[in-house]
């Protein structure tokens, strides 16, 4: 084989140019960063090491030193349960984020604290917050509604130091509001990010994980558990993401004027035109659909502004262009 064939062959396909993890872990590099990962770490039949990704122990722990060893983040952790996210899978979300934003300043990325964003549902495990700020510098309000993932992830930022005066947590005092009771009416957010929930029922999700599971390790487990873990509102909600997506839009219009871009992860294509048709009502000045690719898996964000161009370009000034 080619040294280019080679290279590719140990690339994961699809993820954005710029992100750290398009190569295979390299699991020796990993455990000398986060040595309680090697007791998770095997040989498999083709000579490779990794870990049991249906062991949502390794997977953990995988993060953990992940986060340190690219990022430098010194603690990381989260209760037994809730939403451990693939973190590959996340940074592309963040990378291709930037992006959005630089075709709004002349190709130019805006980076630095002065690049404002709201992380809808943060979790208990903060990472898009996280990824955001050590890769980018932006600042970041993350909003959730679970007290149990508040404190987990204050926990998170009190115990980096580099996160302190970063990243704040808002509590959405109502489960099905959005924006309202985050957002203040004179405040500014260059962006909105969200990873909604995408099942419609306890059962999809269970479903589901199932599938995950029996994917990974070619058992079939009626009872799974979830290597990546999650708590009911992290996994489904009634309507599932199309519902939850449709009241997002719906919301943002009570805001349009304090965002640039609102942004939504859409797991499901079927998704698309029901969200297509929820914009156009809404009113939106632009609207955009970005592919994403991790191996097998395509998902998409869909973003959209109520700015017009002229607004577009005084924000642009105001805020990127200092």
């Amino acid at each position: 084989m080619s040294s280019l064939k080679k290279k590719m062959a140990g690339q994961k396909s699809g993820l954005h140019p710029r992100n750290l993890h398009r190569d295979r872990y390299d699991f020796e590099e990993l455990c000398k960063t986060e040595p309680e990962l090697l007791p998770f770490v095997f040989e498999n039949r083709y000579g490779d090491k990794t870990i049991d990704f249906s062991n949502p122990n390794a997977v953990k722990i995988l993060n953990r030193a992940l986060l340190s060893h690219f990022y430098k983040i010194g603690f990381w952790d989260l209760p037994d349960g809730y939403l451990c996210p693939p973190i590959p899978g996340r940074a592309d979300y963040i990378h291709y984020a930037a992006d959005l934003l630089a075709q709004s300043n002349s190709g130019k990325l805006p980076s630095g604290q002065t690049v404002k964003v709201l992380d809808i549902g943060t979790g208990a495990n903060l990472i898009y917050p996280i990824l955001g700020n050590s890769i980018y510098g932006w600042t970041f309000i993350g909003a959730e509604f679970d007290e149990k993932s508040i404190a987990s992830a204050q926990k998170i930022i009190d115990e980096n130091s580099t996160l302190n005066r970063k990243i704040d947590l808002r509590q959405q005092p109502n489960s099905f509001h959005i924006f309202s009771g985050i957002l203040a009416k004179d405040e500014f957010f260059d962006l909105t990010i969200c990873n909604p929930p995408f099942h419609e029922s306890a059962a999809e999700a269970e479903t589901g994980s199932a599938r995950k599971v029996k994917n990974l390790t070619g058992k079939v487990n009626s009872k799974p558990t979830l290597n990546f873990g999650g708590q009911e509102n992290e996994l489904w909600c009634e309507g599932g993401e199309s519902k939850f997506i449709e009241r997002m839009i719906k919301e943002s219009t009570e805001f349009k004027f304090s965002c640039f871009w609102f942004t939504s992860l859409v797991a499901k294509e079927v998704n698309l035109p029901a969200i297509y048709a929820n914009l156009k009502r809404a009113g939106v000045t632009k609207m955009k659909t970005i592919p994403m690719e991790h191996g097998n898996k395509k998902s998409r964000i869909v973003a959209w502004t109520f700015l017009n161009p002229k607004q577009m370009e005084n924000w642009q000034k105001m805020r990127w262009g200092k």
